[in-house]
């Protein structure tokens, strides 16, 4: 007998639902959830497997979903320059005086935003406790000499983009971004989606379970692109604090739950992703989160080609991953972002479409999954585009 899939699937959307039990029978998921929506309404909804051994995974199931969160927080950040309270083309400095040591004065908002700014892993010695901590981290990005000439290239800064534009966001409003992003995003819309999960909520969080080691051929590969010492490693690790090797038993631990790394320990599900998506592109329930104009600048394109880190073509907007060759979504102008492992919540504004996929089960990757890839395909299989 198959995974038992659990929800609503509007009429039309069947093919989402065939391709959702897809991925338990043929791509290795255990616990996962999926939610579409469509012009601000949920079309499908739905659930299924373990959350762990015995334990389904239900409605109010939580994942934490890595760099997936990087779209909420650009999101704070756009909500932020909508109101006027944040020029993304301002000197970092003009928010927090401390950015401009070691050259850094010059450097806008804008090159945070957009992974430009040469700063993808801290400099000094740092262990766990401080990055659990976050203000060490923050003190050694604000003192430290880019990696390289800010602006000229770009590279994924996996983790510290969330502290860059998490301390320009508490230098304007006088609180962390996750207690913005409660604030102002969660609460207004209801979402279950956190940055820095309460203790209460621990009980209804599915552990991540690793990925499957890769082929030797892999194996070869990423040594070369993330070994020690790589761009890619020191991003990941936060230079050697994080064990990012062993990430699904790393972030399954409180502490790391409970901290701010609003680049990639968000705790969520598909319902409050879509949801988020669908409320920066029209209104959900009286609620829009960005007006027309904003949305449009958020998803305009900023960098676009090889990336420094991750050694592959990206693109981004005002932190959200855009559309590219590897990673198609349902087309131009799409705008999101996938987090390590398989999850993805992104919206194509051009077809009212917000998406939202997290999962207990790591696969290798940031993009390119075929558990997404497949529901991608059924989307536009059910909405004929």
């Amino acid at each position: 007998m198959g995974t038992q899939i659990h929800g609503r699937v509007d009429e039309g959307y069947g093919p989402v639902a065939d391709a959702f039990r897809a991925n338990f029978e043929h791509h290795g998921d255990v616990g996962a959830a999926f939610c579409l929506h469509v012009d601000g309404e949920p079309v499908v909804d739905i659930w299924g497997g373990e959350a762990s051994p015995g334990v389904p995974y239900d409605a109010d199931t939580l994942q934490l979903v890595f760099s997936t969160t990087k779209g909420a927080t650009a999101v704070v950040a756009s909500i932020l320059a909508q109101r006027g309270l944040l020029d993304v083309d301002a000197p970092v400095v003009e928010y927090w005086p401390e950015f401009g040591a070691n050259g850094k004065e010059h450097i806008p908002v804008r090159w945070l935003l957009s992974h430009q700014a040469g700063l993808l892993a801290p400099s000094g010695t740092l262990d766990e406790a401080d990055v659990l901590a976050v203000a060490p981290v923050v003190a050694d990005l604000a003192a430290m000499a880019p990696l390289w000439e800010p602006g000229t290239q770009h590279g994924y800064h996996a983790v510290t983009y969330g502290w860059l534009v998490g301390e320009v966001v508490r230098r304007i409003t006088g609180i962390t971004l996750g207690e913005v992003f409660a604030k102002e995003v969660a609460g207004p819309l209801g979402l279950d989606f956190w940055i820095g999960l309460p203790e209460d909520l621990e009980p209804r969080v599915a552990p991540l379970l690793p990925s499957p080691p890769p082929t030797p051929e892999v194996a070869e590969l990423l040594a070369v692109v993330m070994g020690p010492g790589t761009l890619a490693w020191r991003a990941l690790t936060v230079n050697g604090a994080v064990d990012f090797a062993d990430a699904a038993h790393v972030f399954n631990r409180r502490g790391y739950h409970a901290t701010e790394m609003p680049a990639a320990n968000g705790i969520t599900n598909a319902r409050s992703l879509s949801r988020l998506y669908a409320a920066c592109i029209g209104e959900v329930d009286g609620v829009r989160l960005l007006e027309p104009d904003q949305m449009e600048r958020a998803r305009a394109e900023q960098v676009r080609g090889p990336d420094a880190a991750l050694m592959v073509e990206s693109a981004f907007g005002l932190g959200f991953w855009l559309d590219t060759e590897n990673d198609r979504k349902l087309g131009p102008g799409s705008f999101g972002h996938a987090g390590a492992g398989g999850s993805l919540g992104f919206a194509h504004p051009e077809s009212g479409v917000a998406f939202g996929y997290v999962m207990n089960q790591m696969a290798g990757g940031l993009i390119d999954d075929p558990r997404t890839n497949g529901l991608i395909d059924a989307v536009r299989a059910s909405r004929g585009t």
